[in-house]
């Protein structure tokens, strides 16, 4: 297979994950990693879903093989991926004005576990993170508004996906949660510069795992991509 460069991320007989798209400090964003895993596993825009099932969290700027459907680095497996089809997720859209609105409560401003994250993290620049921040609505539910960057992709869908949920499980507790497993599907991409609208919703809660779904809407209200995830709180 001839490779491809895709955002910095090598397809084929390797992969690298750019420091930029950092989640925690000094590992990939969950969700951004786990969507350049299941497009170089052979997921595609208008595809069937793919889950992705992280073991450790993903090393930046390192050389990662994809092998019978399991991502190494060098003998550390660091992620499963497998299509499943359907992904059975689907969280109600709400008006901008009103994810506009909820983002302003955003908990992650005055407590983030990792404030640098690409997705949520406050402390990226505009054009440099997605800024999305969401905030709580009624009902264990999250929405923000997000700007789509000129350079959208099937992984930036994936990581608009990954936070949103999160946050509807972390909430104003500040406790850490990071990502344990996501199954996704991407529809669309949205035109760069367009305002869509991401939502969050808490599906459940067993000890340190938590249940949650996300969508992405475009303007003109169309659903674009969905995920379902686990998440788990860190032991502190």
């Amino acid at each position: 297979m001839r490779d491809r460069l895709v955002n910095g991320v090598c397809e084929g007989r390797g992969m690298r994950i750019p420091a930029r798209f950092n989640g925690p400090p000094g590992t990939g964003n969950g969700g951004w990693c786990a969507g350049a895993f299941a497009t170089a596993a052979g997921a595609r825009i208008g595809g069937e879903g793919v889950q992705v099932t992280l073991r450790v969290p993903p090393p930046l700027e390192t050389v990662l093989e994809l092998r019978d459907g399991s991502v190494w680095a060098g003998d550390t497996l660091v992620a499963e991926v497998a299509h499943v089809g359907e992904v059975d997720a689907d969280v109600p859209p709400v008006p901008l004005e009103e994810a506009v609105a909820a983002s302003k409560d955003y908990p992650g401003f005055a407590h983030h576990p990792f404030r640098t994250c690409y997705v949520c993290g406050p402390d990226r620049a505009p054009g440099d993170g997605l800024r999305i921040f969401p905030g709580p609505l009624p009902g264990d539910r999250t929405a923000a508004p997000w700007t789509v960057p000129d350079e959208v992709s099937a992984e930036t869908m994936w990581a608009a996906l990954d936070c949103p949920g999160g946050w509807t499980a972390i909430g104003g507790s500040g406790r850490p949660f990071v990502l344990g497993r996501i199954a996704a599907t991407v529809g669309e991409l949205p035109a760069p510069g367009s305002e869509c609208v991401v939502v969050g919703a808490l599906s459940g809660v067993n000890g340190r795992k938590a249940t949650v779904d996300s969508t992405v809407y475009g303007p003109d209200g169309r659903r674009l991509a969905r995920a379902r995830a686990t998440w788990l709180a860190l032991v502190q």
